[in-house]
């Protein structure tokens, strides 16, 4: 479904991003309550906001002071649009400001878990909350003075407006971080201004979204034909169940076994998803065109660029074969079906305004000569919420609860040339790292359990009493919700000890195994 189809279909509740590194979960704990939402820069006009025909407005958090010359600031008339709007942290104080509240530099800062009090009967927004509650702090400024008009529910030792509400205009304030677990009655607080404040309906659903997703595709694709472009992810495949929901036999998924797969992932890929869904698969082997397309390439937005471009040509190939099979009743495929989700979108710069963190090969990497529509029916979703639609569309555990794997493949974990000889050596090192990991019981923990090879990268070891000089690999795994933030996972010790051991043991050209401690931000979770 495109952003639009959603914004005419559910109640929307725009998330305006001030720079925050929760924005992303602000809207994922919107959606948690059954209410769409979508993250909108800063800087977007109010007009266009109101085109979106928001139900409510929240304004995240951020990084800069709200008095500082070059901060950034509401847009013109946001205030007076009679949308209910929540700020949050600096998105609360920016109301504050702007509706002639006082904001002051604070000589104590609020880091962490601090102690609220709530006034009288806390309003709309803490009415009936125990009086004294820990909430997630992280400022430096405070709203020392409320606007005209609103009424104070909330304080600290530091902040003398914790928070503010103006019930008759629609408008309320935290300086806390209620989307964030450790607040205690957080959820509870965002689904009174969204329910009470608000009057949002709970609509968002899986079952909903399956239906509606569905109608949309067969809108946009009519009595024509598609192809869906199969990685073996969970993404690909339910956009592909979703697809073939809404066209039947239409739909024919082209597999590319680009050669950058993880060990026996092609095989996996015709056994269960075709067992699963019956489609029509088209397998292409184009590991020759793609080895041949990176060879010498190291930088990682090439590589990514590269990837894409061959992907389509490959699918342009494989439209003509299926036309050619299909010559009584087609004349073309125009229809391009993708897996892309709402982090792709972010993460690549688009429908936030955000910085370009890295092209996925489906959004940024696209060639800009196209010859497809494409159809992305994911594009406004968060992976935990693709993989609830999975199992809505009955997909089996195997599909649904695989972790993520990109794209590109292999090709972005490997720090330089990508090579047959460096593929097979990683690929045998990640499938004894998911071996491992399976056997330990940890799937369902671990969000992603990227295996990296330092491909240009090389150190002394001691194998078998002789000198070695080999690569290391780096073993990168990781817990997350949407993959928008995540952190480094706390693997048992002797899970790692056997991982480690049976590298080394096992592939020759390894004699290191080192592990990657760093979370999302400031790391990514793949590491090109």
């Amino acid at each position: 479904m495109s952003f639009e189809q959603v914004e005419r279909s559910f109640d929307t509740v725009l998330v305006v991003d001030f720079g925050a590194q929760y924005a992303q979960l602000i809207a994922r704990r919107v959606r948690e309550c059954n209410v769409f939402s979508e993250i909108v820069p800063c800087t977007m006009p109010v007009a266009e906001m109101m085109a979106k025909r928001p139900k409510a407005i929240i304004l995240s958090g951020g990084p800069a002071s709200v008095y500082e010359p070059d901060a950034p600031s509401a847009p013109d008339g946001l205030f007076e649009t009679g949308v209910p709007t929540l700020g949050i942290c600096y998105g609360h104080q920016v109301m504050a400001r702007s509706l002639g509240g006082v904001v002051e530099h604070s000589d104590v800062a609020e880091y962490g878990g601090t102690a609220v009090e709530v006034i009288d009967d806390g309003g709309v927004l803490l009415a009936g909350l125990p009086a004294a509650q820990s909430v997630w702090m992280s400022h430096r400024d405070h709203t020392s003075v409320a606007p005209e008009g609103f009424r104070v529910t909330a304080r600290t030792e530091v902040t003398p407006v914790a928070a503010m509400e103006h019930p008759e205009r629609g408008l309320y304030g935290v300086q806390f971080h209620p989307e964030v677990v450790h607040t205690e009655h957080g959820m509870e607080v965002l689904r009174r201004f969204l329910f009470e404040a608000a009057g949002c309906r709970p609509g968002w659903t899986m079952v909903n979204i399956a239906e509606e997703a569905i109608e949309a595709i067969r809108a946009q694709v009519g009595g024509k034909r598609a192809i869906c472009g199969l990685s073996g992810g969970v993404d690909s495949a339910v956009a592909a169940a979703l697809v073939q929901r809404a066209i039947g036999d239409r739909l024919t998924c082209v597999f590319v076994d680009h050669g950058l797969l993880r060990k026996g992932e092609a095989e996996q890929v015709e056994k269960d998803f075709v067992a699963a869904t019956g489609v029509d698969l088209h397998v292409v082997d184009a590991q020759d065109r793609f080895l041949d397309a990176l060879a010498g390439v190291t930088d990682p937005e090439q590589k990514r660029k590269i990837i894409g471009r061959e992907f389509i040509r490959v699918f342009e190939a494989a439209a003509r074969q299926i036309v050619q099979a299909h010559a009584d009743e087609i004349a073309d495929v125009e229809f391009l079906v993708q897996g892309t989700l709402y982090p792709d979108v972010v993460e690549s710069g688009g429908g936030t305004g955000a910085a370009n963190i890295k092209s996925h090969h489906n959004v940024g990497g696209l060639p800009e000569d196209l010859k497809f529509t494409l159809v992305e029916p994911l594009r406004t979703l968060f992976k935990d919420e693709v993989r609830a639609l999975g199992e809505q569309l009955g997909l089996p555990p195997e599909i649904v609860w695989r972790h993520p794997f990109p794209g590109p493949g292999l090709a972005i974990r490997i720090v330089g040339e990508v090579t047959r000889e460096r593929l097979d050596v990683l690929r045998e090192a990640d499938a004894i790292a998911r071996e491992e990991l399976t056997r330990a019981g940890l799937d369902r923990d671990i969000w992603q359990f990227p295996v990296v090879l330092l491909a240009d990268v090389r150190s002394v070891g001691v194998q078998g009493d002789g000198r070695t000089y080999g690569h290391p690999v780096v073993l990168r795994p990781v817990t997350s919700e949407d993959a928008m933030t995540a952190d480094w996972a706390r693997l048992p010790y002797e899970v790692l000890q056997r991982i480690s051991t049976r590298i080394t043991n096992e592939v020759p050209e390894i004699n290191r195994v080192v592990l990657d401690i760093t979370s999302k931000p400031p790391g990514t979770i793949e590491w090109e």
